[in-house]
């Protein structure tokens, strides 16, 4: 095979490849396409939208623990205090074992964070508490 045709061949199938994979994964999917590129910073996404496919990625703490409040309000806008968080969420923290613990919410999502010296070292789905 001549090294054009071949070099063709290769980029057909890549560009076929990647066409699957996002129509095989919506939103909501941890598999998605363009979440996937987010959680290696190669596309901008909805970070609401984002919070929201983390519910289902299995290696959504790479994502959090680890990181300064600052980085992870470059990543998702913002954080809200419990005292900014829905009444659900504040009554899930204050009910919960963190309570004595600096907490941050992603945004206005179910997601807490718990920090230790200034860095995420846990991270809690407040759901069904």
């Amino acid at each position: 095979m001549r090294p054009k045709v071949w070099a063709t061949s290769i980029l057909l199938a890549t560009v076929a490849g990647v066409a699957i994979w996002s129509w095989t994964y919506g939103n909501g999917d941890p598999k998605n396409i363009r979440y996937v590129l987010w959680k290696h910073d190669l596309w901008h996404l909805n970070p609401d939208l984002a919070l929201g496919t983390m519910v289902g990625d299995s290696k959504r703490d790479q994502l959090i623990l680890g990181r300064t409040k600052d980085e992870l309000k470059e990543r998702f806008g913002y954080l809200s205090s419990p005292g900014e968080a829905s009444e659900y969420y504040r009554s899930a923290y204050l009910a919960g074992p963190y309570k004595d613990k600096e907490v941050g919410f992603l945004r206005r999502s179910a997601w807490m964070v718990v920090f230790d010296r200034g860095r995420a070292t846990d991270l809690v789905l407040i759901k069904g508490w």
